[in-house]
């Protein structure tokens, strides 16, 4: 689902985030501008589009791991804290593999987050990933809460004033980045659900296991 003009007006009226962040949905991407597919490729899922990639790991690792997410989905939320770990302790930090976290926001609440997270973070990978690792955490106070009051504690927390955080939730350029992203993934990816996962190009879908990724990627170090 791609965060279209229609699902964010809704979206907007529905939080009360609108008159918070300015946010103009105007801008966002119309229903009627999704052009016809094209073919997907591990190139295709290589190439960062309006965003610099957030990643860990060598770049010139054998194994590229790139995870498409949305900050309120509670599918991220559960493989962030019970398998990411696993296949950070045993890919990434051994150099292995290189993992690519990519924002694909379901709603309005979900796209606050990744803005808040990637203004914390600016272009400081680990720090970002320690942001996203805490919101998915907290996944329940500021989803199903007052939303701007707890992404405003969440970023005073990591540093940022009060004005820093309205005026990074006010940030169009990063909203349309980010819209644009996502609309890359739906139209040329195919991503339609998070956690979408893409292991050297190959799709995989849903929950998934650290044992399943093992399968996927313990031949791929071998050939």
């Amino acid at each position: 689902m791609i965060i279209t003009r229609r699902a964010f007006t809704t979206m907007l009226s529905l939080t009360g985030l609108a008159a918070f962040a300015g946010l103009s949905p105007l801008r966002l991407i119309s229903d009627a501008m999704i052009p016809e597919a094209m073919a997907q490729s591990a190139a295709d899922v290589a190439k960062p589009v309006s965003l610099p990639d957030m990643a860990l790991g060598p770049k010139d690792a054998a194994v590229t791991i790139t995870e498409y997410a949305s900050m309120t989905c509670p599918h991220c939320a559960a493989f962030n804290e019970q398998v990411f770990p696993k296949i950070k302790t045993e890919y990434i930090d051994t150099g292995k593999v290189r993992y690519i976290f990519r924002e694909f926001p379901l709603d309005i609440k979900a796209a606050a987050g990744s803005m808040l997270s990637r203004c914390i973070a600016k272009d400081d990978a680990p720090k970002y990933f320690a942001v996203t690792d805490m919101l998915f955490r907290q996944q329940n106070d500021w989803v199903m809460k007052n939303t701007t009051e707890t992404l405003t504690r969440i970023g005073k927390q990591a540093g940022l004033t009060q004005q820093q955080v309205e005026a990074c939730l006010k940030d169009q350029a990063l909203l349309d980045k980010i819209a644009a992203d996502q609309k890359y993934a739906s139209d040329v990816l195919k991503v339609d659900s998070t956690p979408t996962f893409f292991i050297n190009g190959e799709k995989i879908k849903g929950d998934t296991s650290f044992e399943e990724f093992a399968k996927k990627i313990n031949p791929l170090l071998k050939s």
